[in-house]
């Protein structure tokens, strides 16, 4: 077991912890220590253990939450999964014809271009 010396609202604690995890523990105490220091700043000097059990209390505030924030965010998450799949699993779309020019319109346009070969035709013929 390693042990080390974490720093929380001024005083100094000697702590043991597995080998390898001293960071995780430094980290944990300096999360205290911002809040013990948030107290001290306020209240000024209180007794050690009011000073713990405030800090841990503030801390756990935060944590539930971030819990909460936390579930929000994956129950709208699966919200938005169970409609990319129901998206995914809609058939695909069928090809619609749309007709744009109307059949009068259509029908109008051919006659006069058989008109317009018409005159061309007798054109060329008094031409020649």
């Amino acid at each position: 077991m390693a042990e080390i010396d974490i720093n929380i609202g001024g005083r100094v604690f000697s702590v043991s912890c597995q080998e390898g995890e001293e960071h995780f523990l430094q980290s944990a105490a300096a999360l205290l220590d911002a809040e013990a220091s948030v107290l001290t700043s306020q209240i000024g000097r209180i007794p050690e253990s009011r000073m713990l059990l405030m800090s841990g209390l503030m801390l756990a505030d935060r944590t539930a939450g971030l819990e909460e924030q936390l579930q929000d965010a994956e129950r709208k998450l699966g919200e938005r999964d169970a409609l990319i799949e129901e998206l995914n699993n809609r058939p695909a779309p069928v090809a619609e014809i749309v007709e744009t020019v109307p059949a009068a319109l259509s029908a109008a346009l051919a006659d006069l271009a058989g008109r317009a070969e018409a005159i061309a035709d007798q054109i060329d013929e008094k031409s020649v």
